[in-house]
Formats: structure tokens, sequence, C-alpha cells
């Protein structure tokens, strides 16, 4: 039987949500903070205790999951809630937080005497719904028998990297995976955009392809997703995905390696956010293809 374990969320957007609902559907007692509150509210449906601080939300925890904007917020969050942290406490760190971050986030635990998992998720809003996340993980063998009920309430599956969450190798990884994710969904963006420029049919296009080598589920759920005027609720954000992208470049400037298309994706997320479509779902990147809202 499944251990039941005192939770604290951190974060309740898109994916943070999601995943506060499934670890209290899992029978964990689940407190949750959000910085705007009225946007956690709707998890008290779900059983989880929406509290005003974070102090409040990891006062007594056994696990602590953090799923914020960046690494700065990460932080910041942190510190409110260190005065009732307790030593020993497990810290899943699902924020996509960059490589820096991540030695800045691990240091706060080692000065707090925290056990820390580098745990980003890979998956967009209804995979993290459905509990069918994939988990990169990276933390101590001896402690990972402590967070194995978390990561099976919110993932489907727990791809481990390494022994030391401060070392940052889940966050490489994950990095890695979302500058294929980027990559895809501006190519989807751009390939509409043309054919419609051209006055070619989409379909046709998709036909042409299909069951070839280049054919691709991603590429027609993305575009269905404009196509069909689905880009709100969001996947998975536009502004978030720019600053992923951001996050890619910086990791490639640092290691000696020039990612010109995370850079001219990063360019069409922020031109995207710029003409308001910041909270739709990164698919809306498409619009940059044009000098004004199509």
């Amino acid at each position: 039987m499944t251990e039941q374990l005192t939770v604290s969320v951190l974060g309740t957007g898109i994916m943070g949500a999601a995943m506060a609902r499934n670890l209290a559907r899992a029978g964990h007692t689940v407190r949750a903070w959000n910085r705007t509150r009225t946007k956690a509210e709707p998890l008290t449906a779900d059983g989880v205790r929406v509290v005003d601080t974070p102090a409040e939300a990891v006062d007594g925890a056994d696990v602590v999951l953090t799923m914020l904007y960046d690494g700065p917020a990460t932080l910041e969050v942190m510190r409110e809630a260190a005065p009732a942290l307790r030593a020993g406490v497990a810290w899943v760190q699902s924020t996509t937080a960059g490589i820096d971050a991540i030695g800045d986030l691990a240091a706060f635990a080692r000065a707090h005497d925290l056990v820390f998992f580098d745990a980003p998720v890979l998956g967009t809003r209804q995979p993290a719904e459905a509990g069918q996340l994939t988990v990169l993980a990276a933390g101590p063998q001896a402690s990972r028998d402590a967070v194995a009920p978390v990561l099976d309430a919110v993932g489907a599956r727990t791809v481990w990297t390494g022994e030391d969450g401060g070392a940052g190798s889940a966050t490489r990884l994950k990095l890695v995976a979302n500058s294929w994710v980027i990559a895809a969904t501006a190519a989807a963006g751009e390939v509409l955009a043309l054919s419609q420029s051209l006055d070619v049919d989409p379909n046709a296009f998709f036909e042409l392809i299909a069951g070839g080598p280049l054919d691709m589920a991603y590429l027609k759920a993305k575009t269905g997703l404009i196509l069909d005027d689905r880009l709100s609720p969001a996947q998975f954000a536009v502004t978030t995905a720019a600053k992923d992208a951001r996050l890619i470049i910086e990791a490639g400037r640092a290691n000696g390696v020039r990612l010109d298309v995370a850079a001219a994706s990063a360019e069409r997320l922020e031109r995207a956010a710029a003409q308001g479509h910041g909270d739709e779902d990164m698919a809306a990147a498409y619009f940059a293809s044009f000098d004004k809202n199509a």
C-alpha cells in the first residue's frame, strides 16, 4: 500500500495545480500555496488545503514540491518558507530552473539540511492532469523511497539521471528535451503560416508526409490548436516556453555551443507574447509570422 504523506506544493500554475490534484487523489495530505491565492482556490474542491504563505504550506510536510516560474522565483519562495522547514525534509524541485539556478537551489538545500531532488517534468497540461508526466530526477538513492509516492502520483514513469541533484543532470536532460519541443513548435507554426501565405491547403502538406519519416503527431497536434482556435487554455504557455528557450540558449553559450534555432524560437515566442498571446499555448508563436495579429 502506498505510504500516505503530507506534501507541500508551492506554485499552482498549469502544472503545479494538476500535480496537487493528483497527489490529493492518491490519498496524500496536500497543502498548496500560490502567490495569487485565487488561482489556487479551485483546488479545495479536490481536497487540497490552500494556505496563505509558503511557511504555512511547508510546516510539518514530509515532502516539499516546487513548481514555480524559474530559479530565482523558486529561491525567493523557499527563503519565505525557510522558518518552517524541517531538517531532513525531501525537496522535489520540479521547476525548469536552468543549470546555474540549480546550483543555487542545491546550496539552499544544503544550508537548511534538506534532501534535494532535481526533478523537472516532461509533459504539458493534459498528461499533467492525467498523472502521466515523465519525471526526470536526480537525487540520493538512499532517499528515493521517501519521494517515490509523490513521483508516482504525478508521473507515469521516473527517469533517474544521477545521485546528486545539485549536479543538474536532470535539468540538463530537460533542457535538451525542451530544445526539441520548442524547435518543433516553431517549425509547426512556420509551415502553417507559409502554406497559408502561398495559398496551399495545410492538409495537402499533411497528406504529402503522411506515414513517412517526416510525419509527426506533434506537428498535427500543434497546428490543430491553431486551426481549431484551441490555444486556450494553454498546454504550455508562450511566456513559459520563451523563458525555457532563453535558458537553453544560455546553457549552450556557457558550453561553447551556438543555438541559432533556439535563439530564433525565443524571439518568435517573445514577439507573440508582445502581440498579446503570452498566456496562450506555445503554438501561438505562429502569430509571430505576421506583422500584426492574424
